[in-house]
This record gives structure tokens, C-alpha cells and sequence, in this order.
């Protein structure tokens, strides 16, 4: 059955036939132009069939996991430098199903299939020749890989025969005479070396991708894939497993952003595309093609090259003005979750030490000595921290910090103090870190997220460093806790997000109370103020998207499967919605925070430590968590709980489970809930009474734009933590609401508002009466009450403030000055100052534009929305700053958030 892939359509497909033939290692060796923003280079591929593998897994094991069932007994690697010289939802289709239609265009390849290197044609057409692994005798295997915008040079296999000392690596049985069987058995016998010889593995790599060609292959390319096949190879077994690929990069491909820093120096990076990786080097792009790399890149000797690896790479000096990096990677991850970033970038370091200074762990030497027997692992071999003692009680990783010049003394003051507590907090909750060391990097302002997450590596947004250290230690937390869900533990179906980012949005709240080390009383204070915050941002979430965008599990009992060659389409991957969408964030981290407190926070989390060391290194369903789960708590504590009816009532259905609201009800106040039918679910609305004087038609202006249909506020596509989205509510009784706040106010004047003790909402709350009443008084009366002393808040408090402001009608400058004079709001964290630029915004506090035209500039992470609220007041003057801001930031801006405010604008 033939499907056609429209290309107006927001379904990303995933072409490599992964079922027939998997890709086991890549090795990169490129150039990094400036001048010409692209990398160029090769990349070489080891492979190994499919139907081999799956021998090679445990009957009990599905064949799509692929995973060898060997425990693990060797420690991490320490740094190994090898030098080289520059040479989701899926559907039951083939590849060769897959069709994109685009009109008036032709194939670029000539008639034996090889690119001729114009440009190539942006449709995906039937390939001339097929997939046929049942060795029918018909047609040549073709092997395809995911492949976009890349100028593909040459294609090649490579003679690993040739390498000297690889005899080594082939039967003393085998005959002497050259040939495709023993150059695969040669590639086979490396790929599955014991984890013990990574060394020797990584090295025999290096010098494999370096070895001579023994023939030219024929390959064609596509919008989204390259096509490679070798005449007479007619299954995956008789094709060369290990393949050369020469190929540049282009200008405008989507994987890696061309920008300069903030000091204004040229650099490049990846920044979490829709697309992954696929338009920086051909790869497998499923999550089930689990790979480990090795790369080498060349750059000035100004710059500073940082990439997923496994060790402190340190530049090689190559020749005058050039240096190379060298970076390598032994556990096997998805090829999507591969990072990079070059720059001018300057290492971050404290000046002094004292003893009140958390001190930096350096790696432990290891040694076939040190690597103890710890525990059985569930994950195919490799060199695994989980079987080392010693790498099991490291409470701090090694860890480093790097940012523009012009940034290093707020890294100092902020960042960097902040990443040993963050971490050792981490692995208070969890235990082993899975990854050996971490470098965190402070990317250009145009970076479309807070925060994104990749193996050993952590972009973060400029944003996190302004203000008090309160959303940098969130963020921080947050990518900290990808390391253990979405990272060394991956979700087998790109649909299901959530197993990534509900898992830590939920741990971020616990990590930072440990480091900050909360009582436990303080600490579940200041997680309910964050879930008050994070359950208005649900309910606006529920409001303003599509019910199909709500459901976590879009397949539901077709989650996880995939065709008969591993080719897949994810559904909505390419929407123009989703990056601006949380629902993954916010509702998965609610289904958690259900889990917690239905089985209590100590069960929980003794059972989440079990779970990291089952799985970690491996795929999972939300099943594997949910059964595992339920197995591993006393009966009385399961109270009704199941595998299918969460799946069903959280994971395959929109809006909020009733049973959820219910439940709560019980664990909070009565007035903290509403519920509005909502289908078979329901929909949480805020009460009309909760916190807030009445709306009216004086309410919080709503910005809706054509093409989405929520409020925006950018978050990251695949990788990043949602930042805070407004949302408007219904008005309520004057009298009540009074009523209510004054009842607020009393509270918190007891509780105090320099910590999150007592009930940690309460004090903002208080605070909203005080600026109600302040800004109803006679401009006479004032300059005496104006004395009246407003306490301190933290910045969830104060964001809780001001969103309460948010929904007055009219807001009089003095008390907007006073407002601002009070808590220092142009200081604060981006978080709150995104607040009171709504406020400017809003009441037209012309003297504060100037903060508005900061904000858009300095944190595009969180600009989107403002965008929006200066033109829809259709006031020229604020129209006006929407588009000059634009006009400075566009040719930096993300393309997806340029292309939306472009939209709005114009």
C-alpha cells in the first residue's frame, strides 16, 4: 500500500530502514568555514545487519529493542585521544511507500543513481531501486538513512581488510583472498569487541575510517533521506558494512544555527531542531538505531570546539592558526541526542577556592582493578558507570563551564557556585550519575529555549543569569535531570515526551530543594507554589490548543511499533504548534506528582532508584515505567491504581483526568479547584473567587494568532523545560474575593515571606490586596500610605503577584513606579521581568519601554509572546517597537520563532 506524504502536512518521517541493517558506530572527521557557514568533511559508518543482531539478542528480548542482554562490568572511560588526518507514530509501511509529491520538479541523479551534485530536487519520489532483504534476486539492498539539506560528494566502501594488524579480527579459517565476507566479519567481530577493549575498539575505528577506498557506491538523495547501494548486494548481509561518506553541509540547513556570540564573535551550534541531526551528517535517526560516535573537528585556533563526549578534549595543534578537537562517546544513544557547539567560548572558573566552596571532583582513575561487579544491567554491553563502585558513591561529576567573554563574571557569581550543589543533589535523589563528566555552556541570545539537555554536554540561556540564582538553579536542575530521563533512558516512541520531560519537570522541584537544602516542610512549600504556578499554565494549555495536541500517547496500543523496515512517520513533528506547546511538561509532570503523593514521596522515589538501574541504557514505553511501578508497591497502596486505566485516563485522552481533580481536592483546599466538564475528561477553570479582583471587560488582554491557537511563550522543541505561559480567568465577586485575600494577607504575615515556609503562595497574595487598595486611593492620600512596607517575595511569589496584577483593569503610574521601585523589577529573573513587561505593555508605561525593548532583544527564549501583546493593543506607538525590535534581532532569531512573529507583524 503506497502512502502519499503530503508536504504541507506537519508529520516528520523518519526513513531508515533500521528493521534490515543498524549503524553501530559513526566516525566524523570535518572542517568547520565560517566564512562559508558549513562543515565538510566524512563520515564513516560501521554497520551490522539486522537479522544478525537479532540472533544475537535474548529470545524474551523483541526483536526491535536490538540490545544484547550481557551485564555490564567495567567502569566509565577515561580520556583516550585517537588523532586523525583530514581524509514517534508510526505506520505499517516500506520504505519505498513513502511518497512526497512536489510538481514541476525532476531527479538531480544521473541513471545509475549517483548525485550529480546540482541542487537536489525537494520531493521524495519512489526509489528506482528497492529494499529487498528476502534475497528474491530482483533488486539490489538499499540502504537509507535520514538526510536533509546536505550536499552529498561521494560515496564509498571502505577496505578495513587493508588496515594493518586487523588480521587479528578475522577466523584463522578464513581464507587469505579479500572479500566482502571477511571485510564484514572484520567490522561484525569489532563492533561486538567485550566493553573491556573500548580502548582498542575506539582505536581500531580511527584507523578503519581511515583506510583505503575498494570502490565507488551508487547513491541518490531526497528532501529527507540518502539512498546507497552496491550492485549484486542484494540483502543486508552482502552489503559493505562499513562506508565512507564525503559530504558539506548547507548554509540554511536547519540542524546547526550560523550566529555570533554575545561579544559578537561568529560561532555555530545545534539548537534542538525538529529535524535533529540529520542535516548535519546522514545518520539513523529512530530512536532504536543506538549508536556510539567518535568525532574530529578542525577549527582556528580561536576557537574552542565542545561536543557529547565522553572526555575534556583539548586542542591539537595541526599547524599554524589551525587546531583540532577530538571527542568520543562509548555508550550507545540515539543519533538525535549528538550535540555540538564552536565558538569563541571562554572556560569559566572561580577565582578563589575557600572552604565554604563546593570543591570540583576531578575523574577517577580506572583500571581493570577498579571496575567491580555492582549488578546485572538490562542494556547491550558497554563500558557502564553503574558497574563501578567507585563511580557509583561520585556524588559530583567533573564539570565545566563555558561562556562569551563578555559573560564570565556572571557565570562566576552565579553558574558556576550553582553546578556542584545541583549535582550532588542529583544524585542524593537518584544515585549514579550516568554520565561521566558534564560541560555546561552559556549559548547566543537567539537560542530558542531556557535550556537543552545532550550527553555530557548543557546549553543554557543567557536568560538563567539575570536576577537572583533561584530560576538558574531550576534550569540547571532540569537538564541535570535529562541525564537520567531522556538521555540514559530514552523513550522507544518519539510521541511519548513525556517520558522525558514530565519525568523532569517533575525532578527539577526535587533536585533544587536538595540543593538547597530545604527542610522537608520548606521544601513541599515551595513545590506547591510551583504546581499552583504550573496548573494555571495547564489550564490555559487545555483552553487554547487542539484536543488531538493533549493526548501524550497519540498511537496508544500502536506506541512503539514500527514497519517492516523501520521507516516511521511522527506525528505533528513538524508542527508549527508544538514547540510553542508544554502539555508533554506539564502534564506528565502532574501524572507524577498524582504517583508521588498517591503512594507517598518515600515509596516513590526508593521505587524510581530501582527503575534508573533496570533500564538505564535502554528504550522504554510508558508501560515498562507504569507496570514496573505498580509491581514494585504494596497492594494497600495501589488503591485501584492500573496500567491500562492511566494509560487510558492520562496518556490517551485530552484534557485532565476527573479522578486527578478529585483526588486533589482532598490534598488541598476546596477553593484551590474548579472543573468544567470536558468531554470524557475534565477541564480545570480557575474558581471565581481564587485570588483575583474581578475581570470584566477590563480583563487580561488575550493575543491568539491564526496560525496557533494557545498563548505563546517559547519553550524548547525537543529538549528544553517550559517557561511560564499567562492565562486569563474568569471575575468573581468583589466581596468574596476580598474576602479571600484578606484571609491570604493575615496568613501570610504570620508565615513570612523570605522563605517559602507557612503556605508559600499566601504572602504574594497578600500582597495583591495591598496593591489593590494602594491603587484605588486618591492620588492625595498617597504620598503618606506610600509608606506602608511590602514585604519581600521570592520570584515564584513575585510571579504570582504580578499575574494577579495582570488581571486589573486599570493600573495608575504611581503605582506602577512604585511597583517597580518596590521589588527592583527591571533586576529580577526573566521569568518575572517577562511579567511586568506585560504590565508595561499593558497600561502603555511608556517611561518602562525601554525594559520591553531590552527584553525582546535579551531573552528571545521567552520574547514570543510580547510580540503579540504590542500589536494586538493596536497602539502605533507599541506596533512600532514590536517592529524595530524585530528588524535587530530577525537575522539572528530562531527561524521557527522568526517565522511566527513575522506572522504576527506583518
Amino acid at each position: 500500500m503506497e502512502i502519499k506524504l503530503d508536504p504541507s502536512r506537519d508529520d516528520l518521517p523518519l526513513m531508515a530502514n533500521t528493521s534490515h541493517i543498524l549503524v553501530k558506530h559513526y566516525v566524523l572527521d570535518l572542517d568547520v568555514d565560517f566564512e562559508s557557514h558549513v562543515f565538510e568533511g566524512t563520515i564513516v559508518l560501521f554497520c551490522e545487519d539486522g537479522n544478525r543482531f537479532k540472533k544475537q539478542t535474548s529470545s524474551t528480548k523483541e526483536t526491535y529493542q536490538l540490545a544484547s542482554n550481557k551485564a555490564c562490568k567495567f567502569g566509565t572511560p577515561e580520556f583516550c585521544h585517537l588523532p586523525m588526518t583530514n581524509a514517534s507514530t508510526t505506520f505499517n509501511v516500506e520504505y519505498n511507500d513513502f511518497i512526497i509529491y512536489d510538481k514541476g520538479e525532476e531527479d538531480a541523479s544521473d541513471k545509475e543513481g549517483n548525485h550529480d551534485n546540482q541542487e537536489q530536487a525537494s520531493g521524495i519520489s519512489s526509489s528506482k531501486y528497492c529494499c529487498d532483504t528476502q534475497n528474491h534476486g530482483r533488486e539490489d539492498f538499499l540502504l537509507v538513512l535520514d538526510c536533509c539539506d546536505l550536499s552529498v560528494l561521494k560515496v564509498e566502501e571502505v577496505d578495513v581488510a587493508a588496515v594493518p594488524g586487523i588480521e587479528k579480527f578475522t577466523r584463522p579459517s578464513k581464507p587469505t583472498i579479500v572479500s566482502e565476507e571477511l571485510r564484514n566479519e572484520i567490522v561484525h567481530e569489532l563492533v561486538t569487541l567485550p566493553a573491556d577493549h573500548w580502548r582498542e575498539q575506539l582505536d581500531y575505528f580511527a584507523r578503519c575510517s581511515q583506510a583505503p577506498s575498494c570502490g565507488e557506491l551508487f547513491f541518490d538523495t531526497d528532501t529527507w533521506s540518502l539512498q546507497i547501494r552496491k550492485t549484486g548486494a542484494q540483502t543486508a548481509t552482502d552489503f559493505p558494512h562499513a562506508i565512507r561518506i564525503c559530504y558539506k553541509t548547507k548554509p540554511e540547513g536547519q540542524s546547526v544555527t550560523w550566529t555570533s556570540d554575545q561579544s559578537g564573535r561568529p560561532c555555530v551550534y545545534t539548537m534542538g531542531s525538529p529535524i535533529n541531526n540529520r542535516a548535519l551528517f546522514p545518520c539513523q535517526e529512530p530512536p532504536v538505531a543506538m549508536s556510539t560516535w567518535q568525532a574530529t573537528v578542525r577549527a582556528a585556533a580561536s576557537f574552542v570546539v565542545l561536543m557529547s563526549g565522553e572526555n575534556s578534549a583539548k586542542p591539537t595543534q595541526l599547524h599554524e592558526g589551525c587546531s583540532s578537537w577530538h571527542y568520543y562517546v562509548t555508550m550507545p544513544m540515539p543519533a538525535s541526542t549528538f550535540a555540538i557547539a564552536v565558538g569563541c567560548w571562554t572556560e569559566v572558573k572561580l577565582e578563589t577556592c575557600s572552604s565554604n566552596e563546593p570543591v570540583i571532583e576531578r575523574p577517577f582513575p580506572l583500571s581493570e582493578t577498579d571496575c567491580r561487579y555492582v549488578g546485572v544491567c538490562g542494556h547491550m554491553e558497554y563500558p557502564c558507570r553503574f558497574q563501578n563502585a567507585a563511580a557509583t558513591t561520585q556524588k559530583i561529576i567533573p564539570h565545566r563551564v563555558f561562556a562569551p567573554g563578555c559573560l564570565k563574571e556572571v557565570c562566576q557569581e552565579t553558574l558556576l557556585r550553582l553546578l556542584a550543589p545541583c549535582l550532588s543533589a542529583a544524585h542524593s535523589v537518584l544515585g549514579t550519575h550516568p554520565f561521566s563528566r558534564l560541560d555546561v555552556l552559556i549559548v547566543p541570545a537567539n537560542f530558542s529555549s531556557l535550556g537543552m539537555a545532550s550527553p555530557h554536554i548543557i546549553f543554557l540561556s543567557q536568560s538563567t543569569l539575570t536576577g537572583r540564582s533561584h530560576l538558574c538553579g531550576t534550569r540547571l536542575c532540569h537538564e541535570i535531570a535529562h541525564a537520567w530521563f531522556g538521555l540514559a533512558i530514552g523513550a522507544r516512541d518519539w510521541t511519548e515526551e513525556w517520558l522525558s520531560e514530565g519525568f523532569a519537570t517533575h525532578l527539577e522541584d526535587v533536585f533544587w530543594a536538595e540543593a538547597q537544602q530545604l527542610s522537608p516542610y520548606e521544601a513541599q512549600e515551595q513545590q506547591e507554589l510551583r504546581a499552583c504556578l504550573r496548573w494555571h499554565r495547564l489550564q490555559d494549555e487545555m483552553r487554547n490548543s487542539p484536543e488531538e495536541m493533549q493526548v501524550l500517547r497519540p498511537s496508544k496500543e500502536k506506541t512503539g511499533h514500527m514497519s517492516d523496515s523501520g521507516a516511521s512517520v511522527i506525528k505533528h513533528g513538524l508542527s508549527s504548534e508544538k514547540p510553542f506547546m508544554q502539555v508533554h511538561y506539564l502534564k506528565g509532570y502532574f501524572l507524577l506528582r498524582f504517583l508521588t503523593k498517591r503512594l507517598g514521596h518515600e515509596t516513590y522515589f526508593s521505587f524510581l532508584r530501582k527503575f534508573v538501574h533496570k533500564f538505564h541504557g535502554q528504550l522504554i514505553l510508558s508501560q515498562d515505567f507504569l507496570q514496573m511501578l505498580l509491581e514494585n508497591i504494596p497492594e494497600e497502596k495501589r488503591l485501584g491504581l492500573s496500567v491500562e486505566n492511566i494509560l487510558q485516563d492520562w496518556l490517551e485522552s485530552s484534557g485532565i483526568p476527573k479522578t486527578f481533580v478529585d483526588f486533589y481536592r482532598l490534598v488541598y483546599p476546596k477553593y484551590m479547584l474548579a472543573v468544567e466538564p470536558f468531554g470524557s475528561q475534565a477541564k480545570l477553570l480557575e474558581p471565581s473567587n481564587l485570588f483575583v479582583l474581578p475581570c470584566g471587560s477590563g480583563g487580561r488582554r488575550q493575543w491568539r494568532p491564526p496560525c496557533l491557537r494557545r498563548l505563546l511563550l517559547h519553550s524548547s522543541p525537543s529538549r528544553g523545560d517550559p517557561v511560564s505561559v499567562p492565562y486569563a480567568v474568569p471575575g468573581g465577586s468583589p466581596r468574596r474575593n476580598a474576602l479571600f485575600l484578606g484571609a491570604c494577607e493575615d496568613r501570610g504575615a504570620r508565615a513570612g515571606s523570605a522563605h517559602p515556609g507557612g503556605s508559600a503562595w499566601a504572602p504574594a497574595l497578600g500582597q495583591v490586596t495591598k496593591w489593590m487598595r494602594l491603587n484605588r486611593r486618591p492620588r492625595k492620600r498617597r504620598r503618606r500610605e506610600e509608606e506602608e512596607v511590602f514585604e519581600k517575595l521570592l520570584p515564584d511569589q513575585l510571579v504570582l503577584l504580578l499575574e494577579r496584577l495582570l488581571e486589573e483593569k486599570t493600573l495608575t503610574l504611581p503605582t506602577l513606579q512604585t511597583l517597580q521601585r518596590t521589588y527592583h523589577l527591571h533586576e529580577q529573573d526573566a521569568e518575572v521581568r517577562h511579567r511586568w513587561c506585560e504590565l508595561i505593555v499593558k497600561h502603555k508605561y511608556t517611561s518602562a519601554y525601554e525594559q520591553v525593548e531590552r527584553f525582546l532583544q535579551e531573552d528571545q527564549a521567552m520574547g514570543v509572546y510580547l510580540y503579540g501583546e504590542l500589536m494586538v493593543g493596536e497602539d502605533a506607538r507599541q506596533q512600532q517597537l514590536a517592529r524595530r525590535c524585530f528588524e535587530l534581532a530577525k537575522g539572528q532569531m530562531d527561524r521557527s520563532s522568526a517565522e511566527v512573529v513575522a506572522e504576527m507583524l506583518f
